[in-house]
């Protein structure tokens, strides 16, 4: 039975962990994790029903697939740390923007089987998007298992190292970017009267279905957008208005501060 760790159980691994349990895809007693405060180790420890200790050490000891859910700064003084606990069948998965899987062998100071992920927030719901890639030492048969597990909160892609840092850009920190979309047409809502609660209703639900008709028609983004605008009509006129206020020149310029900020945070390891 493959067992799984984590170290550090923030809100990002909080939901993988409970992606992995509610799809039954691992049972509770094949996860241990790690957290520095006694009140998470309680929580997570209450809420998912796994093992959870203040030790780094034992989980790694004990990991087959170990996660590390800790900011990218700590990498290196948690690999430090635990690098007599680690052997060369441990698949390390890291989850931090900027740190490439040779850094984490390095930091370890030993050949590591190592996987990059980049997943986002709204695995939360189940409706995850992560990037995955991985260095030479990964099997197809690992790359497979951890496919599985992240596709328990969501969807999983595998893509080239070399684009990695471009994936925060267009998945890990985009949904904050449609958080203010839906934010600001509630607002609007707002203003013509609707009740707040029901604005903020009408405007997420309006975004999930247009987000699954891209990937449920496979359609080009522009042909649906088409289909919504008849002529003269007031569709056209709210485009309009977003094209005069560079909506998609906003959008490209964030992406384009995200990858920057990125390659900043790995500059910094």
């Amino acid at each position: 039975m493959t067992q799984i760790g984590f170290i550090g159980c923030g809100k990002m691994a909080q939901a993988m962990i409970g992606g992995m349990i509610r799809s039954k895809t691992v049972k509770p007693s094949s996860i241990i994790a790690s957290a520095t405060t006694k009140e998470t180790r309680v929580k997570v420890s209450d809420q998912f029903g796994i093992e959870v200790t203040g030790d780094n050490s034992k989980v790694v000891a004990e990991a087959d697939l170990l996660f590390l859910g800790i900011a990218p700064g700590l990498h290196r003084q948690i690999l430090q740390e635990v690098k007599a606990h680690l052997t060369e069948e441990t698949v390390v998965i890291t989850i931090a923007a900027g740190l490439t899987t040779a850094d984490i062998s390095a930091f370890a100071e030993k050949k590591l089987k190592v996987v990059r992920s980049m997943p986002n927030t709204p695995s939360l719901a189940g409706e995850g998007m992560s990037a995955i890639s991985t260095n030479g030492e990964v099997t197809d048969e690992e790359l497979q298992t951890v496919l599985k597990l992240f596709r328990s909160f969501g969807k999983a892609e595998v893509i080239s190292e070399d684009l990695m840092d471009s994936i925060p850009a267009i998945s890990g920190s985009s949904p904050a970017y449609v958080y203010i979309m839906i934010e600001a047409m509630a607002d609007g809502g707002v203003r013509q009267g609707l009740p707040r609660d029901q604005a903020y209703r009408l405007a997420a639900q309006a975004v999930l279905g247009a987000a699954k008709m891209v990937l449920d028609t496979g359609k080009h983004p522009g042909e649906l957008k088409d289909q919504v605008t008849s002529p003269g009509g007031a569709t056209i006129a709210a485009t309009e208005a977003l094209e005069k206020h560079r909506f998609r020149g906003a959008i490209l310029e964030a992406m384009e501060s995200c990858t920057a900020r990125v390659k900043e945070l790995g500059h910094k390891k």
